[in-house]
């Protein structure tokens, strides 16, 4: 199979620690050293060193982690397109469908690369949690559609992520091609995992259950804790680890408190070490994981790794390939039957092992095998790709990005000054400890640039 230089981008990349950066970590590193090189264009971050095999472009960025949890990046970053078009791009694989696809379609604007988008996680729940008002969440969508349906092809992580890709609206076809894990096979050695028990102070009769992910109530987590809430209350001796940060992990760490877990509970924080984190799923009797918001759940899969056991719900994307009771346990979205399974477990701690040692030989999968089959697949994109196709698309594609963001931009404009009459005539309450905007500007006679007048 011919070498490859592969364009990688997504909009968050380690430091940033979640499921889609990860996965583009590792597209990185396997395809660095199997398939010839990859170079992966994110957000710059300050203060972030990127020692890596592979380069890493770093484009203009701007302050958006209050509200979103990431930077946002600016995709005209003219140093940027400039530096990637000189790079002889084969193919451009994007992990993201807002900005790094904007990226793309203007690379491949510069360089006549196909571009490959996966479709990872489900977008329309982050942007109804992130994104206030309606008609920029309409904005946000379509935005999200028109980048995907201008991909040569699209790819999603599980059967479940292309039906929640089809509930958006999207229409073309696309291809399953599942994400791996970059653990090897095996757990950590039992003097690390004794050494841990003791800094715990893990007794014997307690057992461990670990969740690994962002803090976010739309993980599940609350049905996890209502889950060990009810089996405590029951009799059940356990410790529960919570490894990762986000926006909600105060309010999870208070809501321990309050059903009574607290002191059963250890949260960590987000944990970068990889093989450190390989030793909280090795201690790990257990992993919960009730999300229905995860499209693949690599997390499943590196608990699988260390023969770790988990307990999903029925029917989600994440519980896929699961049979219950042989590589897994499935429950329903509540906590009454997180409880029933994880009083089962206590009760059973042999039975789990054996669960875990099934999960580690049916559902394992390294990346180098799975970034193996995306290459293969991304020689069949390139020889399909034809510069006819692009050469009758090209400026139509740069023409729709100029007139979606001026559009946009007259939208806020106007809105922003109707706004502001609404408060003069008294239809809005001004807001706290502020003076009503003066608009003399009549609505009727609003710039129609979007650019304000000036007198």
């Amino acid at each position: 199979m011919d070498k490859l230089t592969v364009c990688l981008l997504n909009d968050s990349f380690p430091p940033t620690i979640d499921g889609v950066a990860n996965a583009t970590l590792n597209y990185a590193r396997s395809i660095q050293k199997n398939h010839g090189r990859a170079i992966v264009a994110t957000p710059w971050y300050p203060h972030v060193r990127d020692d890596y095999p592979f380069k890493v472009v770093r484009y203009a960025s701007a302050a958006m982690t209050k509200k979103l949890g990431y930077r946002g990046g600016i995709p005209f970053d003219l140093r940027m397109q400039t530096y990637l078009a000189r790079q002889n791009i084969d193919i451009i694989h994007t992990h993201c469908p807002f900005i790094s696809t904007l990226v793309a379609r203007i690379l491949r604007y510069n360089t006549g690369a196909p571009v490959v988008f996966t479709y990872h996680t489900k977008f329309d729940v982050d942007i109804e949690k992130r994104v206030a008002l309606n008609p920029v969440r309409s904005a946000s969508l379509k935005l999200l559609l028109n980048n995907i349906n201008a991909c040569d092809e699209v790819w999603v992580v599980s059967k479940g992520a292309g039906e929640n890709l089809r509930s958006l609206g999207y229409e073309g076809k696309y291809i399953v091609m599942e994400n791996g894990v970059d653990f090897t096979r095996g757990r950590t050695d039992d003097a690390v995992l004794e050494q841990m028990r003791q800094e715990y102070g893990i007794r014997p009769e307690q057992t461990v259950f670990l969740f690994v992910g962002r803090m976010m109530w739309y993980k599940g987590v609350r049905i996890s804790i209502d889950g060990l809430a009810k089996a405590k209350k029951q009799g059940a001796q356990f410790k529960m680890f919570f490894v990762g940060d986000g926006a909600d992990r105060a309010e999870v760490e208070s809501y321990c408190q309050k059903v009574g877990i607290g002191e059963d509970c250890i949260f960590t924080g987000a944990i970068q070490d990889r093989e450190k984190l390989r030793s909280y799923f090795s201690l790990a009797e257990l992993f919960l994981f009730p999300s229905t918001y995860d499209t693949n759940g690599i997390v499943v899969r590196e608990a699988a790794a260390c023969s770790c056991p988990a307990v999903l719900v029925r029917g989600s994307c994440a519980a896929e390939g699961i049979t219950d009771g042989r590589n897994g346990l499935l429950i329903e979205e509540n906590g009454d039957s997180m409880s029933e399974v994880i009083m089962k477990a206590c009760a059973d701690r042999a039975k789990l092992k054996e669960i875990g040692k099934n999960a580690c030989e049916e559902i394992y999968l390294s990346w180098d095998d799975a970034v193996a089959k995306a290459c293969e697949r991304y020689q069949y994109v390139i020889k399909r790709h034809t510069r006819e196709r692009r050469s009758s698309t090209l400026e139509q594609e740069m023409r729709e990005i100029k007139t979606f963001f001026e559009q946009r931009r007259n939208e806020y404009v106007r809105r922003y000054y109707r706004f502001g009459r609404q408060l003069i005539e008294g239809k809005l309450p001004p807001l706290p400890g502020k003076k009503p905007v003066i608009v003399k500007q009549e609505e009727k006679n609003l710039p129609k640039s979007g650019k304000e007048s000036k007198k």
